[in-house]
């Protein structure tokens, strides 16, 4: 076995500060938080669409103007007959107009000018805003607060970043893959235009967050007979390193918190973790081929 002094030379590093925060990554979906069909009070002929999709809009706009199924015959055999006669019966019966219950914005429009529709046809749909709905495992459920964080992300926009809240987190669940998922509602602070419904989305929610926390590459922390452990420097020359017990806290995908055993001065060796190809006795890689040998 070579001596230490052969190897490497190990990394060292000082603690430094930072922002560290304990999320829950998941998918989800952008959908409307309040979602309703428009349909017309009665059977008829669309003769205007005023409203296209992606319009906002405000209770009691006029979205689109129809003929009931009378109005539409009576015009019809009207207009055979004369300019005047169509005028007149345009003018005392007149059209149905589709009106917005609610404010909020035009999502789909399914239904053209001409078109005959029914009273229980959908004429077009309404959203009251967008929210991100997210699909959280059971087995982290029990760490999701109402008021909690979140940042959220679009598959089909990877450079957008949203910030969001955790608004309200659904009592029943539902089975995804054999898991258990429960719906948690996330509202964004804000709605860029590329907002649609249905685009998938992931999410970070923020569990707990700390600011100025002293903060070491999680490579630098070690497991020794179950404790916390970190290498610096000892000064002795058959023993020129010692591991240092340190007390934890959060940890994420690169940093990990040290609460207590060392300072914003302390000196820190940074292990060596690159991947070293085991050699064999003869010195040539064991996964090359080997031809066989034959007793003599």
């Amino acid at each position: 076995m070579g001596s230490r002094s052969s190897e490497k030379p190990l990394d060292e590093i000082y603690p430094s500060r930072g922002t560290i925060r304990l999320v829950i990554s998941t998918t989800g979906a952008v959908e409307p938080q309040n979602r309703v069909k428009i349909q017309s009070s009665v059977g008829g002929r669309i003769e205007e669409i005023l409203v296209e999709e992606g319009r906002l809009v405000k209770k009691g706009a006029v979205l689109a103007m129809l003929s009931s199924t009378e109005r539409a015959a009576l015009l019809d055999a009207a207009k055979l007959q004369s300019k005047s006669e169509e005028s007149y019966w345009n003018n005392v019966y007149k059209k149905t107009a589709v009106i917005a219950p609610m404010d909020g914005q035009v999502i789909v429009r399914s239904v053209d000018p001409g078109q005959t529709v029914t009273a229980s046809d959908s004429l077009f749909v309404l959203s009251d805003r967008l929210i991100v709905k997210a699909f959280v495992d059971e087995t982290d459920i029990g760490r999701v607060k109402i008021g909690q964080k979140a940042l959220i992300g679009l598959d089909a926009y990877p450079d957008i970043r949203v910030n969001g809240v955790v608004e309200h987190i659904y009592y029943e669940s539902h089975l995804q893959n054999n898991v258990n998922i429960y719906n948690v509602d996330v509202i964004p602070d804000h709605i860029p235009d590329v907002f649609r419904s249905g685009m998938s989305a992931n999410i970070k929610i923020i569990v707990q967050e700390k600011n100025g926390a002293l903060l070491l590459p999680i490579a630098a922390v070690l497991s020794k007979n179950g404790k916390s452990v970190v290498l610096q420097k000892n000064g002795a020359k058959q023993q020129p390193f010692r591991y240092s017990p340190v007390q934890t806290g959060l940890q994420d995908e690169n940093n990990i918190e040290i609460v207590a055993g060392l300072t914003d001065n302390s000196l820190v060796l940074l292990p060596d973790t690159s991947f070293v190809l085991p050699k064999n006795s003869t010195g040539s890689n064991p996964f090359t081929p080997q031809r066989s040998r034959t007793k003599k």
